[in-house]
């Protein structure tokens, strides 16, 4: 067994381009070929603004995250930063929501060989799900270098797919787009597709788990958090149009993607929308979540809240086998299974949504508890800047939570607050037992 298990030996191999595929990948899931739909049920053809709101929304909460990640290399990503911020407790609560967070994965898999099976009939659509989740399990063994390689080419793929959607959608927009069917739910209906479109424009923050293998974190990784949800939101933008505009409204709301898709491209283009959008925008959110989660889990591993064990690094590759294997078995569970866990894999949605807002308003705390790396960072400001900062963030945070619970039914609150409970008591139960190593670094 590795001795002296650290993650300073991460490998440090990622670009700026492969930060953006991992960001880009990340944040377009194949929930864009529902929402869309969902959302258009809520405000109509308003829907293209909700897409900037969310974006302002998401963007509003990240902004804490520039400073942070642009000051310091965070090693255990998430959980780094609420440990440096907020304390112990905080950094193993955020450790614990950050586990159940990613139980998602079987969900992408699953969903991708449904799709498979829509075309090819007949195919065993759980060994796709298996086989699926394997191949990028492997993938992600062999190294985030590979990883990287791979997702860079799925995401400039997929985006193509989405872009043709726009562009061959949008000379086909009926006219009086902005007459009946715009703001059809209201100003409640506008804000709450607007705080549910924050699930399809948020995701970039998953870098920040990858600061450990950047090569230069503090100077790529505030860039990539703007620019990859900026980009996402205007490609969204003008896919809404396309989504809301071309059919009436009534035909479209609440239905897939897939249905204006199919009305406005070419056979042979509906086909790569379908495979090289859908199925990519999953496969690529797969492999990004694969890439990411496992890097807090690690940290949280080496300062003791886990077995030191599970901190183990491939030798050779540097991956964290054993973390990539946990996360790999829990996503097979369910395949293999048939266990619906869909409202498992979302139940901490709001509270890692919460307790990501807490850790941006604490912001104001980096100066005190990093002093030598905040007078070398390139984002050293004032405090009243740091101040104002922070209270945006959390007014930004508060109403997409605010809103996501206005949307949510009583089980999935009550999901997230038993879950809450849960992780705070373990914190307080490990927190004396537990060594916290110094994760970050100035870069």
């Amino acid at each position: 067994m590795q001795e002296n298990l650290t993650t300073k030996d991460l490998k440090r191999v990622l670009g700026f381009g492969d930060l953006m595929g991992a960001a880009v990948g990340q944040i377009i899931g194949a929930g864009i070929m529902s929402l869309m739909g969902v959302a258009i049920l809520m405000t109509g053809r308003s829907t293209v603004l909700a897409f900037i709101a969310a974006a302002i929304l998401v963007i509003g909460t990240t902004i804490p995250g520039i400073f942070i990640s642009g000051t310091l290399r965070l090693r255990g990503g998430d959980y780094t930063q609420a440990a440096l911020l907020g304390g112990t407790t905080f950094g193993g609560i955020t450790m614990f929501l950050s586990f159940f967070s990613n139980v998602s994965l079987s969900m992408y898999a699953l969903s991708f060989a449904d799709y498979i099976f829509r075309f090819i009939p007949g195919v065993n659509s759980r060994l796709i799900a298996a086989l699926i989740l394997t191949l990028f399990w492997l993938l992600n063994m062999f190294g985030i270098d590979k990883f990287s390689k791979v997702q860079n080419v799925i995401v400039i793929i997929m985006c193509v797919a989405l872009g043709l959607f726009a562009v061959f959608g949008i000379g086909k927009v009926q006219p009086g787009f902005f007459g009946p069917g715009f703001m059809s739910g209201g100003i409640m209906g506008f804000l709450q597709a607007s705080a549910l479109l924050t699930f399809a424009t948020g995701g970039a923050f998953i870098i920040v788990n990858l600061s450990g293998e950047s090569k230069n974190p503090t100077k790529h990784i505030p860039v990539v958090l703007i620019l990859s949800t900026v980009l996402v939101a205007v490609l969204y933008g003008f896919m809404a149009i396309v989504a809301a505009g071309v059919l009436p409204v009534d035909q479209v709301a609440g239905k897939p993607l897939t249905q204006v898709a199919e009305t406005i491209l070419p056979t042979p283009l509906f086909i790569f929308f379908i495979f090289g959008g859908a199925c990519f925008a999953l496969i690529s959110t797969l492999n990004s979540q694969l890439a990411s989660a496992p890097k807090p889990m690690l940290q949280a591993s080496v300062d003791g809240w886990l077995p030191k064990q599970f901190a183990y690094l491939h030798p050779r590759f540097k991956t964290p086998m054993v973390w990539l294997t946990i996360f790999y078995v829990l996503g097979l569970i369910p395949i293999i299974t048939g266990l619906n866990i869909a409202e498992v894999a979302s139940m901490a949605i709001i509270s890692v949504n919460a307790f990501r807002t807490v850790i941006g308003f604490l912001l104001f705390r980096l100066p005190k508890v990093t002093p030598n790396e905040w007078k070398q960072s390139k984002f050293k400001t004032s405090m009243s800047v740091l101040y104002i900062v922070a209270f945006i963030s959390l007014i930004c945070g508060a109403v997409t939570i605010i809103l996501m619970i206005t949307t949510s039914s009583p089980l999935m609150v009550g999901l997230n607050v038993g879950m809450l409970a849960v992780s705070i008591i373990y914190s307080v139960i490990m927190k004396n037992k537990v060594k916290m190593e110094i994760s970050y670094e100035a870069q």
